[in-house]
């Protein structure tokens, strides 16, 4: 009587093989940019064929959005958990900052997504990543709502300001030099001076 694959071992196998795909996705993404990064690359990376991705994946733009997800939730993650024991405006605010980078600067390319150039994804699909984005910098509105700044302050501004500069980091950071953490705490400190 011939053998039957159990659906366990066949779902942890598919399961096995989308995580494969989306680790090689997150890889070409980081470094190309989206559009750079082609179906029949990633395929080849992990050793399927890219019409074999459409099983796992109904097209580019829904491989791009679960990625992004990832990305968001891998940051968003490590934020929090910098939070946990932090009090204070300003402690609180540099947590997050070092949190927000040391995902970045992780191993991982998975958060590294989450600075990608939106500018040349379908529109509809750069509107649903925006709004994930936006969701998670709602942390750093509340955090810089919190700071005592003098009144002028536009902390519209200042959000985007820090996460630009927090998120251009991986561009011209080396390991060795100083850490991530010392980093986004030199960002904060720059904040502080009167």
């Amino acid at each position: 009587m011939p053998r039957t694959r159990s659906p366990a071992p066949a779902a942890a196998a598919r399961s096995n093989r989308r995580l494969a795909l989306l680790m090689a996705a997150a890889r070409h993404f980081a470094h190309g940019g989206f559009e750079a990064a082609s179906m029949r690359d990633i395929a080849r990376e992990v050793g399927m064929l890219a019409g074999s991705m459409y099983y796992h994946f109904d097209s580019k733009d829904a491989l791009i959005e679960e990625l992004y997800a990832l990305g968001v939730g891998q940051v968003t993650a490590a934020v929090e958990r910098a939070l946990a024991d932090a009090v204070g405006p300003w402690p609180r605010f540099e947590a997050a900052c070092v949190g927000h980078l040391e995902a970045l600067l992780a191993d991982s390319s998975f958060a590294r997504v989450l600075t990608a150039d939106l500018s040349h994804v379908p529109a509809r699909l750069r509107r649903r990543l925006v709004a994930r984005r936006d969701a998670y910098e709602q942390h750093f509105t509340v955090l810089i709502a919190d700071l005592p700044l003098p009144p002028d302050v536009d902390r519209q501004l200042l959000r985007l300001h820090v996460l630009g500069a927090l998120n251009w980091t991986p561009t011209w950071y080396r390991r060795g030099v100083r850490s991530p953490a010392d980093i986004a705490r030199a960002v904060v400190q720059s904040l502080r001076r009167p």
